[in-house]
């Protein structure tokens, strides 16, 4: 019998530099939405909608209500073992801290996610964010989580010059120009900027 609706999706696949991070939602079958107004793609959600949401969620954490985590892979595990992999990595964390028995989890993922194995009752969603509210919200954990800790980390001297609160350290034409004048920095992926390097 399932008893937990699981929802997951990333923040971060694409960008030059930083992690990429997973939201792991998980909300009991019956969950009452209405306490999560606005819950949908974070993309599509502002980014004062979503911080109101990640904190909304967090007290009904504390409340019991439902729970969630969110993990990150480094841009040193995307350089050194591929995004896919980072991502994998990332949600099997984050499934294996929410402490569930698969065997009663139904889980929906975004675009071209898979749980593990061990989770036999699982769908993918094209574009599922913008349509289940557990990916949507899980969504919104993600890319809040991320973006605070890219506008945190933009804050160090020698990370200045890239302005990465801003873009987050997507490829925007600022950012790939900073990287043609300044170079790599740090927290760049080494494997997704060859061709600016060129």
């Amino acid at each position: 019998m399932t008893k937990y609706l699981i929802g997951i999706d990333e923040a971060g696949r694409g960008p030059l530099a930083g992690p990429v991070t997973v939201g792991v939602v998980s909300v009991p079958i019956d969950f009452d939405w209405s306490l999560l107004p606005g819950v949908g793609d974070s993309k599509q959600t502002s980014p004062a909608k979503r911080e109101l949401i990640f904190k909304q969620a967090t007290h009904l954490r504390e409340e019991g209500e439902l729970n969630f985590q969110v993990v990150s892979s480094s841009h040193l595990i995307i350089d050194d073992k591929g995004i896919v992999f980072a991502i994998k990595r990332a949600m099997k964390r984050g499934l294996e801290k929410l402490q569930l028995d698969p065997r009663y989890c139904q889980v929906l993922l975004d675009g071209s996610l898979r749980a593990p194995s061990e989770f036999i009752n699982q769908q993918t969603i094209i574009k599922g964010d913008a349509t289940e509210p557990a990916i949507g919200l899980a969504s919104i954990l993600a890319k809040v989580t991320r973006d605070r800790f890219m506008t945190k980390i933009a804050q160090n001297p020698e990370l200045l010059p890239y302005d990465l609160a801003s873009h987050k350290g997507y490829g925007t034409k600022k950012h790939c120009e900073s990287i043609r004048q300044y170079g790599l920095s740090n927290i760049h992926r080494k494997t997704f900027c060859t061709n600016l390097l060129k």
